[in-house]
C-alpha cells in the first residue's frame, strides 16, 4: 500500500482538532475524510472502509466507544485499525479503551510527531497480522482472515482483547514473553498499563479456551507462552 492509497477517517466533532490531526500526518500524503458523529462515521465506513480510524471518545451524542464496539462486532470490519484520541487520561480510561478493542490510545493534547509515529506503527502491525495464513498450536487454530478461533472442529468465542493476545502468542509458539513485552506488543502500551492487566486477559483467555487452556502456560518468574509441549 502506498501513502496515496491510505485512507484515514477522522471521527472528531471539533473542527480545529480534526485539522490538527491532518496537519500531524501531512508528510505521509494520506487521504483524509472526517465525520462528526458515530452515525456519520458508520455510514461512511459502510460505503468505503478506511485503512485507519482516528476516533474521538467524547463525541457529542453517542460515545466513540459505541462506534468501536460496532466495528469489533462486525465480521467484515473486525480488524479495522482504530486509534482513540481523547482527553481522558486516567489509567482506568486507558484500560477501558484498550479492552474495548482500540489498537492504540493517544491523549489530548498530543504531539503531532508522536501521533504520526503511532499511526504508522498501528498500520504496519495490523498489516503484518492480516496477511498471514491460519495459525495453529495443537488443536487450537486461529484464522486472521475470518477472525475465527477453533479448538478442534468446535468454534469458540473470544473477546477482542483476548483475541489479539491469542493471535500474538500463536505467531510465536513456544516463545516466552514477559508481561511488559506483551503490553508493548499486543496493546502497544509502553508502560502506560499495569502489568496485572496481562494476568486478567490470560485468565479470561484460558476460560474461553476451555479444554485447550493447558496450551497457555505460565513460566514462573518470566511470563507466558503458548505451547503444545
Amino acid at each position: 500500500m502506498t501513502s496515496a492509497e491510505t485512507l484515514v477517517l477522522i471521527v472528531e466533532d471539533e473542527p480545529a482538532i480534526a485539522e490538527l490531526v491532518k496537519f500531524s500526518l501531512r508528510e505521509d500524503h494520506w487521504t483524509f475524510r472526517t465525520a462528526a458523529t458515530v452515525g456519520e462515521a458508520w455510514e461512511f465506513i459502510q460505503q468505503q472502509p478506511p485503512h485507519l480510524v482516528l476516533l474521538d471518545w467524547m463525541l457529542r451524542g453517542e460515545s466513540g466507544l459505541r462506534l468501536l464496539s460496532r466495528l469489533r462486532a462486525d465480521r467484515g470490519l473486525h480488524e479495522l485499525p482504530v486509534i482513540l484520541l481523547t482527553g481522558r487520561t486516567l489509567d482506568e480510561d486507558l484500560a477501558m479503551g484498550m479492552d474495548s478493542g482500540a489498537d492504540d490510545y493517544v491523549t489530548k493534547p498530543f504531539s503531532p510527531r508522536e501521533l504520526a509515529i503511532r499511526a504508522k506503527a498501528v498500520l504496519r502491525r495490523r498489516g503484518d497480522s492480516q496477511h498471514g495464513r491460519p495459525l495453529q498450536v495443537g488443536p487450537l487454530a486461529l484464522d486472521p482472515r475470518s477472525c475465527t478461533v477453533r479448538v478442534g472442529s468446535e468454534p469458540i468465542e473470544v473477546r477482542q482483547a483476548e483475541y489479539r493476545l491469542l493471535k500474538f502468542l500463536l505467531c510465536h509458539p513456544g516463545q516466552v514473553f514477559s508481561r511488559a513485552q506483551l503490553l508493548e506488543q499486543v496493546w502497544y502500551a509502553n508502560g502506560t498499563l499495569d502489568e496485572r492487566t496481562v494476568d486478567v486477559h490470560v485468565l479470561r483467555l484460558r476460560k474461553a479456551l476451555r479444554e485447550a487452556k493447558s496450551l497457555l502456560k505460565t513460566v514462573r518468574g518470566f511470563g507466558y507462552k503458548l505451547s503444545a509441549t
